[in-house]
């Protein structure tokens, strides 16, 4: 990968992911306002908002994130299995992917109630607390992967230590070929 393209899978690795902890707080707040609020008009329109949000922003930010993140782990020297906070990142990204799809059908399932004019507030109060806290727990992992990223932890997996050993091996055998010329 040339620098040039590595800076922009960077770029747009950051821009997706740190959007998607965005559009989740976000996604927070609506579910915490359609819980709480008592204009029933605002409280329909949180929920379709939510909706909106949740298919138009959240889920393609969550795979673009994914890619992106796959695109630098396979271009880079950070590889997708060598070290452990890029391993631990791409499970947290393909399992807060997949619950997230989960949860897209219970947001949908709330925003078609709200859409009708007989709906209370009564009306899936579970389902929608749930939500609060699906989204809290979203930004939370979100979090995490953020901080990983910055932080970058120590700590080479197996595989890692097997590709540096070899890599290692092969500068020795260059070394002393280039010795043995001169």
């Amino acid at each position: 990968m040339t620098p040039a393209i590595r800076r922009l899978a960077l770029i747009t690795h950051v821009v997706a992911s740190v959007g998607w902890l965005g559009a989740v707080a976000a996604f927070l707040v609506l579910a915490v306002a359609g819980l709480l609020g008592d204009d029933m008009q605002h409280v329909r329109g949180a929920y379709v908002a939510m909706d909106l949000i949740g298919w138009s922003v959240i889920v393609p930010l969550s795979l673009a994130s994914l890619l992106t993140g796959l695109v630098l782990s396979l271009g880079t020297e950070w590889g997708v299995f060598r070290h452990y906070w890029v391993s631990i990142k791409l499970v947290i990204n393909v399992v807060a992917s997949g619950v997230l799809l989960l949860h897209m059908v219970m947001v949908h399932r709330v925003a078609e109630a709200a859409i009708h004019s007989t709906w209370t507030g009564d009306a899936l109060r579970g389902i929608r607390a749930r939500l609060i806290g699906d989204a809290a727990a979203a930004a939370i992992v979100l979090l995490v992967a953020t901080a990983l990223s910055v932080l970058k932890p120590r700590g080479l997996t197996a595989r890692g230590r097997r590709l540096r050993r070899e890599r290692d091996a092969g500068r020795d055998v260059a070394a002393v070929t280039s010795s043995v010329r001169a």
